[in-house]
């Protein structure tokens, strides 16, 4: 015991002369920031992976690559090469270049899949079932580990942690809090496993992003509520109920909503909503309608279905009728079905089935060792990175006039899932069943 204490000690003394003589020469010696910048992949060609045969995937057995998968994953974990590895961050990996394992990878890929939470229905209903069916389709002997963080980002660097310890070839990761898992991703980096940022864009040397163009959802909800308050809008008073702040893409859609009703409206109220949590969007809310009053607000901006739930309850608490234009986004059952009960105005359809497949048709190239040409058109910063390869899809406004020929057409669901015996006055008049409650087609 004495003497791993006087080790320890020792290397602690050691890290700190060293870190104490580096920043000393760093602040005399401007050249060093000008011959090495932080971001540049060139000044630290000890993580090019061209530069680093060992950690090829053709070079090494499986056995040998989980070893040294496994030395990185303990190595960044307990900080020992932190300082180094944040220089990595600066570039993702690029199109045209060879990514992730050296060379064509043989044998069946083990991909993980992490997603940030099952409360929003679409992680469990749809996003992991599609995306390991199109691994499925791509790669019959590939296998798909998938966890759940449960909104929890310490337990989703420990999933990501263990998936590399236990030896993924990629991951596919749709950040709880994409700069809490900064340092997961650059451990991914050392261990030589791609990661394909999903619906997030997670910060750190991330090697593809698929996702929905965040900026025109949040126009389309704009627009939409724009058109509900009518050609006097800009005398009325609207609440934004955003997203949480810990997630880039809540802010992506306010900009993108901001960029339309700026001038065109008051935004009386403007609130971020902690963990994307219904609750606390009634919260936000109630304390929205005190402050205000129950007849001074005239629309709500909910950034999605969750939100817009929590909005509507305490405004049926504050007894206020008729409802103000409320808006969404993921189009959510509950959601759909109280645009038809003409509680909510409108949601935005993001067609869940592109972006799963792209993400997996990512990994399997990615995890081969295979560029992105062919898949990723676009190119993204993140905050830590530049010129990621990027799929951005396009979303789609649906109000009470169009359910038919967007959710119910492309199968989302099927007419009697939305119509329920609750609902079916409503599915009556908007002309999704007949008067003998039968379903008419989405044709």
């Amino acid at each position: 015991m004495i003497r791993s204490r006087t080790t320890a000690r020792t290397h602690a003394r050691t890290h700190a002369w060293t870190r104490s003589r580096t920043t000393a020469r760093t602040r005399t010696s401007p050249r060093t920031r000008t011959a090495a910048p932080p971001r540049s992949r060139t000044a630290a060609p000890p993580r090019s992976r061209t530069a680093a045969p060992p950690r090829s995937r053709t070079a090494a057995p499986p056995r040998s690559r989980t070893r040294a998968r496994l030395r990185a994953a303990i190595a960044v974990t307990a900080g020992l090469v932190l300082a180094a590895s944040l220089a990595a961050c600066g570039k993702a990996a690029q199109v045209g270049e060879t990514v992730g394992a050296a060379g064509t990878h043989r044998g069946p890929l083990r991909i993980g899949l992490l997603l940030p939470e099952n409360e929003i229905v679409r992680f469990e209903r749809f996003d992991a079932p599609l995306i390991q069916h199109r691994v499925k389709q791509l790669c019959p002997s590939c296998t798909v580990s998938y966890s759940s963080a449960q909104h929890d980002p310490v337990s989703q660097r420990n999933q990501i942690e263990a998936m590399i310890t236990n030896g993924v070839d990629v991951l596919i990761l749709d950040a709880v809090d994409t700069k809490a898992v900064r340092h997961s991703v650059v451990q991914a980096r050392r261990a030589n496993v791609p990661v394909v940022a999903y619906d997030r864009l997670a910060e750190g040397p991330i090697s593809g992003y698929v996702s929905f163009d965040g900026g025109r959802v949040g126009r389309l909800q704009g627009e939409a509520l724009l058109r509900a308050l009518g050609p006097n809008a800009a005398n009325r008073r609207i609440v934004m109920m955003n997203g949480s702040s810990t997630d880039p893409n809540a802010d992506w859609f306010e900009r993108g909503a901001r960029s339309v009703l700026q001038g065109k409206v008051k935004i009386a109220k403007s609130y971020e909503t902690v963990g994307w949590r219904p609750e606390n969007a009634n919260r936000n809310m109630s304390a929205a309608i005190a402050a205000l009053g129950p007849q001074a607000i005239d629309g709500v901006l909910a950034a999605n279905d969750g939100l817009a739930s929590g909005v509507i309850t305490a405004l049926k608490t504050a007894r206020i009728h008729p409802l103000p234009p409320v808006t969404g986004q993921d189009a959510e059952v509950a959601g759909i079905q109280r645009i038809l009960a003409g509680e909510q105005y409108m949601t935005v359809y993001k067609p869940f089935e592109p972006e799963a497949y792209t993400a997996a048709e990512m990994a399997i190239a990615l995890g081969r060792g295979r560029s992105l040409n062919g898949i990723a058109k676009k190119r993204v910063d993140s905050a830590t990175a530049r010129d990621i390869p990027a799929v951005l899809l396009t979303p789609v406004a649906v109000t009470v006039h169009n359910i038919k020929s967007t959710v119910i057409k492309d199968g989302l669901y099927r007419v009697d899932q939305i119509c329920t015996k609750k609902y079916a006055d409503d599915c009556r008049r908007a002309g999704l069943i007949g008067r003998n409650g039968s379903s008419h087609d989405a044709g």
